[in-house]
């Protein structure tokens, strides 16, 4: 048999065996606090699936391996860390780690460190989430915000200067406001500051950071004068503990759901949500592509459970078909996008 044969074979053969393990048993439901690293084990083989990056995207990423083990024949372990997306990034550059969580796509400088080291990623979008403006439930002046008022709030003007809830809207107590936000590494940051501010990274530094989005969610919840922002599934996992704004855009103000990001309502917050994939340069190719299939095969079932939104059926598919031929590199050039609707990232995926 020649060589091309031989890859043809192998190829067809890694697609029937993970073909076979799309009825798994049942998915996991519950998002896990991600206080440490998740590490689902088989005592069958030591190989080990390192992933690592966005919190945002940790949830549908520690479902979907608990999910994909639930199968006593998928082999290897999977280890999932929280670093934020630039760590995640600058991991994955370096080949620490086989997949990287994102939640905005890879920059043009970590672009340029994937290929200095010689490391080809592709690039699978897996779930539409709202950047979620959250308040104590305590506080009951506050139901809406305005894009303008935000970037009031984050600007790095506002450092030391605006401190009072009253010095963002007259009709506001004069109380102090404490924010709470995602730390520098997180993608979150990255695109909120972009997006509010016009600017990545530009923000005011004087305000709890961090970018594991559970201890935003308490930090918020214990200070009644707070306001911080992070990932829409931690809002709906801990919708008790806090209370949403609505953001006006200038078009009415509009809350996060499902159905708002679904009709590109809810901007400029709306945002996709990736894993990136290092298939070509991994050491275990096979248990890598193996995952990343059951990935893709299960995102829309998880991404609902965990509260993000899932992505169309002809989105997925694309995603399926871009592993099978391996496509890599980003249709984002190197940058964020904004007032991107989910028809519109189905449209550039299909640029590959």
């Amino acid at each position: 048999m020649n060589k091309t044969a031989s890859q043809l074979v192998l190829t067809f053969g890694i697609l029937a065996l993970t073909s076979s393990f799309t009825n798994t048993l049942g998915l996991a439901q519950n998002i896990q606090k991600p206080n440490e690293a998740t590490k689902v084990t088989n005592s069958a083989t030591d190989a080990l699936i390192k992933v690592d990056g966005s919190s945002t995207v940790y949830p549908i990423t520690q479902s979907i391996a608990k999910a994909y083990q639930a199968n006593l024949k998928n082999n290897g372990q999977i280890q999932v860390n929280i670093s934020g997306t630039s760590g995640g990034f600058e991991k994955f550059c370096t080949r620490k780690i086989d997949i990287s969580n994102a939640s905005r796509p890879i920059n043009q400088s970590e672009m340029a460190a994937c290929k200095k080291n010689g490391v080809s990623y592709m690039e699978l979008p897996i779930a539409f989430d709202a950047v979620t403006i959250a308040v104590n439930p305590q506080n009951t002046w506050a139901k809406d915000i305005t894009v303008a008022e935000l970037k009031k709030i984050w600007e790095p003007a506002a450092e030391g200067k605006i401190t009072k809830w009253n010095q963002v809207r007259d009709s506001w107590p004069d109380r102090p406001i404490k924010l709470y936000g995602p730390g520098g590494k997180s993608g979150t940051y990255d695109y909120f500051t972009e997006a509010i501010v016009g600017k990545a990274k530009a923000s005011r530094k004087d305000y709890t950071a961090s970018e594991n989005d559970e201890v935003l969610v308490t930090g918020v919840n214990k200070d009644p004068n707070a306001l911080g922002y992070f990932g829409y599934a931690y809002y709906q996992e801990n919708k008790d503990k806090l209370k949403v704004l609505a953001v006006n855009s200038g078009k009415g103000a509009v809350l996060p759901s499902p159905e708002t990001v679904e009709k590109a309502r809810y901007q400029p917050l709306s945002r996709p949500l990736f894993i990136y994939v290092n298939l070509r340069s991994s050491k275990n190719k096979t248990l890598v592509y193996n995952l990343a299939d059951f990935y893709i095969k299960n995102a829309a079932k998880i991404v609902s459970s965990v509260g993000y939104v899932p992505l169309s059926e002809e989105a997925y598919k694309l995603n399926s078909i871009h592993l099978y031929k391996g496509k890599a590199g980003t249709v984002f050039g190197g940058k964020s996008e904004f007032n991107l609707s989910l028809g519109q990232l189905l449209r550039k995926q299909k640029q590959f």
